[in-house]
C-alpha cells in the first residue's frame, strides 16, 4: 500500500485547473517540467511490483484514451486503500471485489436513470458543448471547437429517425503522449 500511495501522491497535486508542475531531472541531467501524469509516471524508475501495476494502468489509460492518467492512478489507489482498510477489518477479498462490482453496477444504473437525457431533448449548441467537454484534453487541445462541431454534425448526419447508429461512424484512435 505504501508504494501505491507514494505513486498517487507524486501525481495527485498535478490534477485539476490549478494543478502544480513537477520538475524532474533524469540520469543524464536533462530537466523536464510538466504537470502531465503520464509524463511524470513514464520518467519514474519504479521497482515495487504493486506500484508497477499502477504505472502500467496509467500507461494503458494513456494509450487507450490519451488522457486521464492522473485520475486513473488516484482512483485506483484510493480504491486499493479502502480495500486494505476492509481487509484489516477481517473482510474477505472476494467480498470486497463483489462489493466493488455491485457499486459499479449501481453507479452505472444511477447515471443511466438520473443523470442522462435523451439526445433529442438537447439542442445543437448543447450537443456541441457536450462534445467540447468530452474532448477538452491534451489530445485535441485548442482545436476542440472545430472537432466538437464536426462530431455533432457527423452523428446527426447518420441519424436514422430517433436512433443514432454510432457504429456507422468510424472512430480513429489517436495514441496519447506529448504533442
Amino acid at each position: 500500500m505504501t508504494a501505491i500511495l507514494a505513486i498517487a501522491n507524486i501525481v495527485k497535486n498535478t490534477l485539476g485547473p490549478c494543478g502544480l508542475d513537477k520538475m524532474m531531472v533524469d540520469d543524464i541531467g536533462d530537466i523536464t517540467i510538466t504537470n502531465d501524469g503520464a509524463t511524470i509516471l513514464r520518467q519514474l524508475d519504479v521497482e515495487h511490483p504493486a506500484a508497477k501495476v499502477i504505472v502500467q494502468l496509467s500507461q494503458l489509460q494513456d494509450k487507450e484514451v490519451g488522457d486521464g492518467t492522473t485520475s486513473v492512478v488516484i482512483i485506483a489507489s484510493e480504491l486499493l486503500k479502502r480495500a486494505n482498510q476492509l481487509i484489516q477489518n477481517k473482510l474477505h477479498p472476494t467480498s470486497i471485489m463483489s462489493g466493488y462490482k455491485t457499486a459499479c453496477r449501481e453507479a452505472c444504473s444511477y447515471i443511466r436513470n438520473n443523470l442522462s437525457m435523451r439526445v433529442s431533448d438537447l439542442g445543437k449548441d448543447c450537443l456541441v458543448n457536450c462534445a467540447k467537454t468530452s474532448m477538452s484534453s491534451k489530445v485535441i487541445g485548442a482545436e476542440n471547437d472545430f472537432y466538437s462541431k464536426m462530431v455533432v454534425e457527423a452523428i446527426q448526419f447518420v441519424k436514422n429517425g430517433d436512433k443514432y447508429p454510432v457504429k456507422a461512424i468510424n472512430i480513429v484512435k489517436n495514441h496519447g503522449g506529448n504533442t
